[in-house]
């Protein structure tokens, strides 16, 4: 199991200095390193306070300089926002620059607003996710960037400087939809998911998974990466306090960026599931939804998170894990004790299993 840290970036209400909370992510990133997590894995987010690291890859290229040896990944590039070619470029660059330290990670966006500012159909995502994929995997392949599709055609171009290769094994796909497992299972990438589902229910769709690699490519599946809202402290009541104010907090930004509570969904092709889900959450109730939102998530003291991460390889099978540390307005002094206490608590025994 590798460890990795999610960077999302939030100004929770628009509460701080947008360079406040720029400084505070670049802090964590450096002592992500510095504690010996594997990779950190900052968003692609645009215009909304919910989240501000519009350009990721970026942010990486800086963090390169800034760190020694931890994995700089993308969580995730929202490829309909992106020109194929220049991705490519920028991973290649970056890939250079931190020594082979990046990792892909491939995202098609959620978020009606961030559609619209691009002004971007939201209908066209799947077909543009999927073009833009294949392309940008070829690419990384070969060296050569060559589009025939409906929305990036190119004629053959070299990617300079060339990319370094034996990148098929660092690229995730965030599978949350049905169609997007799919994608990620023909594509061969790993699949990644933010966790927010029962577990039983996520151990059937991975199965899925599983399945449709095994049979398009002959071998097994890489294992997947959950992402989860983190708090670990040595005292369960106050993991427990910040847990129901900063966890709850973030899937409150969650409905209100991406609209779920709304009917838009229906009818849009290739967002169908979050159309059904707006019935299921209107028929649980938002306090229900809270709870079972703050069952699927790694909180606690450390003997209780890994508690917890063992009861989900039982359910899941073997899989790579990722926290997020800061949100929903947690105060930076405690996202870096949850940091630190999971390095020094949690990933110890982890560790000592897989020797």
């Amino acid at each position: 199991m590798f460890f990795g840290v999610q960077q999302i970036f939030q100004n929770y209400a628009g509460e701080l200095p947008d360079g406040q909370v720029w400084d505070e992510e670049v802090r964590l990133g450096v002592l992500a390193d510095q504690l010996g997590y594997d990779s950190i894995w900052p968003v692609e987010h645009h215009f909304r306070d919910y989240a501000a690291c519009p350009d990721n890859l970026q942010y990486l290229s800086y963090m390169a300089a800034n760190t020694e040896r931890i994995g700089l990944a993308t969580g995730a590039v929202i490829l309909p926002w992106n020109d194929p070619l220049r991705v490519v470029e920028k991973l290649s660059m970056l890939d250079h620059l931190s020594g082979g330290r990046a990792f892909l990670g491939l995202g098609r966006g959620l978020a009606r607003c961030e559609y619209s500012g691009f002004d971007i159909d939201m209908a066209s995502s799947r077909e543009r996710f999927d073009e833009a994929a294949e392309l940008i995997l070829e690419a990384l392949d070969t060296g050569y960037f060559e589009g025939g599709g409906r929305y990036y055609p190119r004629e053959r171009t070299e990617i300079r400087p060339r990319p370094l290769g034996g990148f098929r094994d660092r690229v995730y796909s965030i599978a949350m939809s049905p169609d997007s497992v799919e994608s990620a299972a023909r594509l061969a990438t790993g699949m990644a998911i933010f966790s927010q589902m029962p577990w039983d229910n996520m151990a059937e769709t991975m199965d899925g998974y599983r399945k449709q690699y095994r049979e398009l490519h002959g071998k097994e599946a890489p294992p997947p990466l959950t992402c989860d809202f983190v708090v670990c402290h040595e005292d369960e009541a106050r993991a427990e306090e910040l847990a129901r104010k900063h966890i709850a907090g973030y899937l409150a930004t969650v409905l209100e960026h991406y609209e779920l509570k709304s009917d838009h969904f229906k009818g849009l092709e290739g967002y169908e599931m979050y159309g059904s889900a707006v019935d299921i959450m209107r028929e649980i109730g938002l306090g229900d939804m809270m709870e079972s939102y703050l069952d699927v998530q790694a909180w606690g003291t450390p003997e209780r998170i890994i508690e917890k991460l063992d009861q989900r390889r039982g359910i899941i099978g073997e899989y790579n894990f990722s926290s997020c540390f800061r949100f929903a307005g947690i105060p930076y002094e405690d996202a870096e004790h949850s940091m630190r206490l999971f390095a020094e608590g949690v990933i110890p025994a982890f560790r000592r299993a897989n020797d």
